[in-house]
């Protein structure tokens, strides 16, 4: 009989929380809690696809970077190759006009040292000349005939 008693009141209870309309309360709060869920469901699809939208973006820009920086490369590569062979024609071209001037002064001084011996060797043409002179003639006229020649060798020589 205990059971009987206990349904009775099982009853009896369901009965009054129909009666206050608790099921219609637990009803609206499972509701709103599903409205809730499905609110936050729909908002993270959505920060869900902003995320992707903002990924693809940064992708492309990302892209852009490695091809502009890749753009960047090869033309300094490609000034790299133009500076070196513009410095290495420069070389090429003081070393010509170091060679030349080098060559230039050579020849100078060779020009210079051949005057140096025609005069060296006039000198002492001029002086065996003398020399000879002076022994074969003797008084005013051996030497005024000595200076005469004298002036026409030196005038010869150089």
């Amino acid at each position: 009989m205990d059971t009987f008693w206990v349904g009775v009141a099982f009853v009896i209870f369901l009965g009054l929380l129909a009666k206050f309309g608790v099921h219609k309360k637990i009803t609206a709060a499972l509701d709103s809690r599903g409205e809730m869920v499905a609110r936050e469901l729909a908002e993270a699809r959505r920060l869900r696809q902003e995320a992707e939208k903002l990924l693809a973006e940064y992708e492309a820009k990302r892209k852009a970077a490695e091809a502009e920086a890749a753009s960047i490369i090869a033309a300094a590569n490609d000034e790299a190759k133009r500076l070196a062979a513009e410095a290495e024609t420069k070389l090429s071209e003081f070393v010509t006009r170091r060679t030349k001037s080098a060559e230039d002064k050579i020849a100078q001084a060779e020009i210079q040292a051949e005057a140096e011996v025609r005069a060296a060797a006039a000198e002492a043409a001029t002086r065996a000349a003398e020399a000879i002179l002076r022994g074969q003639m003797a008084g005013k006229a051996g030497e005024a005939a000595f200076s005469t020649g004298l002036q026409e060798v030196k005038a010869k020589l150089n």
